[in-house]
């Protein structure tokens, strides 16, 4: 069985969500990317799992402007465009991460 990661730390940054994991795995996530993501019920079809979210919609220069631990499995941040519903698991989080190790991974799947 896969031993669960958790996040140490989370920073908000101007350009990213920076969040530093117990492995000491460190995942960028731009906010526009990491926005576009939302796993929320208004932003994916609960039936389908087809997005629902059209991404002309979801301005340029949105971030997040706070987040919030829900449990110990998930964040729920709080976009500038003032969503704030999707729950993001510590494990879709992993796995969306943006550094070049983890994109090279997922290119090589």
């Amino acid at each position: 069985m896969e031993q669960p990661i958790f996040p140490k730390e989370v920073e908000i940054g101007d350009e990213a969500i920076v969040i530093l994991w117990d492995d000491g795995h460190r995942s960028p996530y731009p906010h526009r990317y990491l926005r576009l993501r939302c796993p929320c019920a208004s932003c994916i079809d609960e039936m389908s799992g087809k997005p629902r979210l059209d991404p002309d919609q979801v301005p340029q220069d949105v971030r997040a402007v706070d987040h919030m631990p829900v449990g110990n499995y998930a964040f729920q941040f709080l976009w500038s465009d003032t969503h704030y519903t999707g729950i993001y698991t510590f494990k879709v989080l992993r796995s969306v991460c943006t550094c070049i190790p983890c994109n090279q991974a997922r290119a090589q799947e």
